[in-house]
């Protein structure tokens, strides 16, 4: 019997924040920043099939799971142990979605995205080379914010 082949599922990744809140939360509320809040929004906006929060201390989390503040970020990280923390987001990955076939939203910096790119097939990334500031409006624009921030 031929294998059916299975619908491309949409899958968000947020980079999480250094602005955290000082008291154990869940993930989606554990990061405080107004780049991580608007990213969230607009994650959800999306209505993707999965969204995952890419921490620099768990790896991948959901953003239901309860979260212990910590002070860890990549940008202070060299290149290897970004590396080896990539790896570990890839096989957490692999575990739920096809790399090769689903679609992967990357509301994330650089450094949280280089080595997950590559072993992805189909990926977006609709901050690239915007500064934060860019980044908040863009975002604000696309959740048809009046305001500005």
């Amino acid at each position: 019997m031929p294998r059916l082949a299975t619908a491309m599922k949409q899958v968000v990744l947020i980079s999480c924040a250094s602005k955290k809140l000082p008291y154990p939360a869940l993930a989606k509320d554990l990061y405080v920043s107004t780049l991580f809040q608007l990213g969230l929004r607009y994650a959800q906006s999306l209505h993707p099939d999965m969204m995952f929060i890419l921490s620099a201390k768990y790896g991948l989390v959901d953003p239901d799971q309860r979260l212990e503040p910590y002070n860890e970020t990549l940008n202070t990280k060299r290149d290897g142990e970004v590396r080896i923390w990539a790896q570990t987001v890839l096989r957490q990955l692999r575990t739920i979605a096809d790399l090769d076939h689903d679609t992967f939203i990357f509301l994330a910096g650089e450094k949280y995205r280089r080595h997950l790119i590559d072993h992805i097939k189909h990926y977006q990334v609709p901050l690239n080379g915007l500064t934060i500031g860019r980044q908040l409006q863009h975002l604000n624009n696309s959740l048809g914010h009046a305001k500005r921030l």
